[in-house]
């Protein structure tokens, strides 16, 4: 992939500026809209687990901002109601990963997302499969103009 960014939808870019912990771990966003993001994160020394490949809970963090990015895009405040991820090949320190996910189905208040994980480039081995279902969530009374 190459370091040139696709354009990121703007409610998407202000909550990943304030997403900490995706960015303390080196997550960077490359595009997202219409219900579609990319993520990208290199595996340090400091995600490897005792049996020295990454550990699921990093691999889980990506493709589970990669999901927030993109069920953000289309505007309302949107969280994660359920997730799960089916781990299919290790990854080890000194990979980059990339994670996509892709809008399934959307309807009033839910959505369905599949993510894939990626390592090294958005088209080689797959890592691992992350399925998300996102709720948006009603303004609240007090923060309403």
């Amino acid at each position: 992939m190459d370091t040139e960014r696709a354009p990121v939808a703007a409610p998407t870019a202000a909550m990943f500026d304030e997403d900490h912990a995706s960015r303390s771990l080196g997550i960077e966003l490359l595009e997202a809209g219409n219900g579609t993001a990319l993520t990208r994160m290199p595996v340090t020394a400091d995600m490897v687990n005792g049996h020295a490949i990454a550990h699921g809970g990093y691999v889980f963090l990506l493709a589970d901002t990669a999901f927030a990015c993109a069920c953000n895009s289309h505007g309302p405040v949107t969280v994660a109601a359920s997730a799960q991820i089916t781990f299919l090949a290790p990854a080890h320190e000194g990979d980059l990963l990339y994670a996509r996910a892709i809008e399934r189905h959307r309807r009033g208040r839910g959505g369905l997302y599949d993510t894939t994980v990626f390592r090294d480039h958005p088209t080689t081995e797959v890592v691992a499969e992350f399925r998300g279902h996102s709720r948006s969530l009603e303004p609240r009374k007090d923060r309403e103009s």
